[in-house]
């Protein structure tokens, strides 16, 4: 690092880091015009439709000289684009979401509005439940999860009654704490029953109105939440991009009236499937003196040879991050969420923070299966699972790009998105997926951009090769059928294992 000329903050060479955003390749002009064209022929059909039939949905009365309750852009969306692809969404499940997940099943005779479940039970490969490393589905039995479970129900019961503040504070919970915190080595840890909340309730308690926060431009809306209710100003900077960050915060330190600036990201983003650049983060945190604040939701357990996540797949130390933030519900089977970092900002979350003093405790059921689940992380079983969700998650991609399909994010990250770009081309390819035995996700508007709809497909630890080479050929046949093979760029030349 060099000095700036006159500026006394220091220089920084990206050369020397890891930056690399992701893989967002950009799909071609045709593709963009014909996306385009699509949507306002499905919202043009949706304005027709609007005049000519009543809606089947409450309507606003009697509001003169009140704000409308709903957005009437965000309306019209939700009833005559999003009905015309409800059925892929919200579709319920009648077992654990193992590897394997039965779908109930369900159809509609007036176009969406209202459903009916058909007696039909459907088992698919499940590629869209959040199991990195396959606890949620039962298979965690040698780590004795089920027996840890079963004994802390029978001794506290199913709820504690009360905020983890008053009297919801049980000898398990302080023993989660103290291994979170050791298993991500810190300090000190404060667990919670809620993930969103996790970001919502806390951030209000650590930052308030003369903090600057840049805050990525896909985080989740958790953390987006949260910082709203923390009433501190934020600016966004473009996705990934450190140099884009690194430009609001020498701008930020240059008007000289911020207490603090703080740095939100995540470790892997949900929608996109790319891993924070952490080592450029840190250091620019380092170089100009800010704070960081890094959501693991989607890495912990999942990313890292041990299963600590995005600090340690990028060779982070913990010590470098201010606040650590990760959820139990996506790798360790359970519920719920944590904050870990220095004691100090512990105990000032314990005083400050909203959930633990109004929240209601985490289930002492679910604290035991989070117990059992990190300790079985530092035995031989768990980090074969660990190494199990990394060979599956690279096998999957490298089979995607070998058909030509586009997919966004990290050759590591376990979130897979495959672009779409319709909304048309997203119920279709979930619809078609089903059919073959595979449940997956389809993401689109308000989640993505309007013209960038996916399939997002969730890797597991639990999954075996002749699944996912089920699901790739089922992939395969859909491409080929609604015409996904997007990508523009060469597979990679690797050999094959013999």
């Amino acid at each position: 690092m060099t000095q700036v000329e006159g500026g006394g903050l220091p220089k920084i060479d990206w050369s020397k880091y890891d930056t690399f955003p992701g893989s967002f390749e950009k799909c071609s002009l045709l593709t963009a015009v014909l996306t385009h064209v699509g949507l306002y022929v499905l919202m043009f059909l949706g304005f027709v439709n609007q005049l000519i039939f009543k809606p089947k949905a409450a309507t606003e009365k009697n509001r003169e000289g009140y704000a409308p309750l709903y957005d009437p852009f965000e309306q019209f969306f939700s009833r005559y684009v999003y009905r015309r692809v409800r059925h892929c969404f919200n579709r319920p499940i009648c077992s654990a979401p193992g590897a394997e997940v039965v779908l109930k099943e369900w159809e509609s005779t007036d176009h969406n509005w209202t459903f009916k479940f058909t007696g039909v039970e459907r088992r698919c490969v499940n590629l869209g439940s959040y199991n990195y490393l396959g606890f949620a589905g039962g298979e965690g039995a040698e780590g004795g999860c089920a027996r840890a479970v079963a004994d802390a129900v029978r001794r506290y019961g199913m709820a504690q009654g009360s905020s983890r503040a008053e009297l919801g504070t049980t000898p398990l919970h302080l023993e989660l704490e103290r291994a979170v915190a050791d298993f991500l080595g810190v300090e000190d840890a404060i667990v919670f029953g809620m993930g969103f909340a996790t970001n919502t309730l806390s951030i209000p308690g650590l930052i308030g109105p003369g903090t600057l926060v840049l805050s990525d431009e896909n985080n989740h809306a958790s953390l987006i939440l949260g910082l709203r209710l923390s009433r501190a100003t934020v600016r966004v900077f473009r996705h990934n991009d450190v140099r884009h960050a690194e430009e609001l915060a020498r701008a930020a330190l240059a008007e000289r009236r911020w207490a603090n600036v703080l740095l939100v990201v995540e470790g892997v983003y949900s929608m996109e499937g790319s891993v924070a650049a952490l080592e450029g983060l840190v250091a620019l945190k380092q170089a100009l003196g800010l704070h960081l604040y890094v959501d693991e939701a989607h890495s912990v357990g999942a990313l890292g040879s041990t299963g600590r996540g995005a600090l340690q797949r990028c060779r982070v130390l913990a010590a470098h991050v201010d606040v650590l933030m990760g959820t139990f519900t996506k790798s360790f089977g359970a519920a719920g969420g944590y904050i870990a970092g220095p004691r100090r900002l512990v105990q000032w979350l314990r005083a400050h923070g909203h959930a633990h003093g109004y929240a209601h405790s985490m289930s002492c059921g679910v604290a035991a299966q989070v117990l059992a689940a990190v300790r079985a992380l530092d035995a031989a079983p768990g980090r074969a699972r660990v190494r199990a969700l990394a060979q599956n998650t690279a096998y999957f991609r490298r089979r995607l790009r070998e058909l030509g399909v586009v997919t966004f994010g990290h050759d590591d990250s376990p979130v897979v998105p495959m672009l779409v770009y319709t909304f048309s081309k997203m119920a279709a390819t979930v619809e078609r997926l089903t059919r073959a035995g595979v449940a997956t996700v389809g993401v689109g508007f308000p989640a993505t951009p309007l013209n960038m709809a996916r399939i997002r497909f969730c890797l597991s630890a639990s999954h075996t090769r002749e699944q996912l080479d089920r699901c790739l050929l089922a992939v395969e046949q859909v491409a080929d059928e609604l015409g996904l093979r997007y990508s523009r760029r060469r597979p990679l030349a690797e050999p094959r294992p013999s």
